[in-house]
């Protein structure tokens, strides 16, 4: 696992190989079982995790207490709920396991520490973000303006995998739709 995660980081840093293999030792990596819920909406988020291995979901109860899936994270992707420019530091959503995972998981209270001990850390960790926060964008325009038919075939061209590791009613969620709609679009599809 560590190994991934080293060949991860080099792919935002120029830091040495001696420097990550230090970064990837001070990193904590959890085994979490399916369902867990590492985030409950309302509460303020104290860590950020990367996925090693598994499916984590991002979502959130409405008024009307309905779930409304906004992402999926799997391997090789962080999860991180953006939030400290808001003045009530509560989260908006809800992280949960889907499958058992193996997660790097930070602690933000030691983030401007981790940051102060490895100095070229920052840099990388704000291009993960640049990266991730690029991806998002392209995606939520993206979204905006295809129909669900093109939602559905865009998510098996980009992430194939999802398809068979979520439920369809999570999956249908995310793209905005029914699971009814779901169903029919991918019976025209077959």
């Amino acid at each position: 696992m560590k190994d991934t995660i080293i060949q991860y980081m080099k792919r935002f840093t120029d830091l040495s190989d001696a420097e990550l293999e230090k970064i990837a030792e001070d990193l904590h990596v959890t085994t979490f079982k399916k369902g867990t819920i590492l985030l409950h909406q309302g509460e303020v988020p104290d860590k950020c995790y990367f996925v090693l291995k598994g499916c984590v979901r991002q979502y959130a109860v409405d008024e009307s207490g309905k779930e409304i899936t906004f992402n999926f994270f799997t391997e090789e992707q962080s999860v991180t709920i953006f939030n400290q420019h808001m003045n009530n530091k509560a989260s908006n959503y809800s992280i949960c396991c889907m499958e058992d995972c193996v997660l790097v998981e930070g602690d933000l209270s030691i983030e401007q520490d981790m940051y102060n001990m490895y100095p070229g850390l920052e840099k990388m960790t704000r291009k993960i973000i640049e990266e991730n926060i690029g991806e998002m964008h392209d995606d939520f325009a993206s979204f905006m303006v295809s129909t669900p038919k093109e939602r559905y075939k865009a998510l098996l061209k980009k992430r194939p995998g999802l398809i068979q590791r979520v439920p369809q009613h999570q999956l249908a969620s995310y793209l905005g739709i029914t699971p009814e709609s779901l169903s029919r679009i991918k019976k025209r599809l077959e």
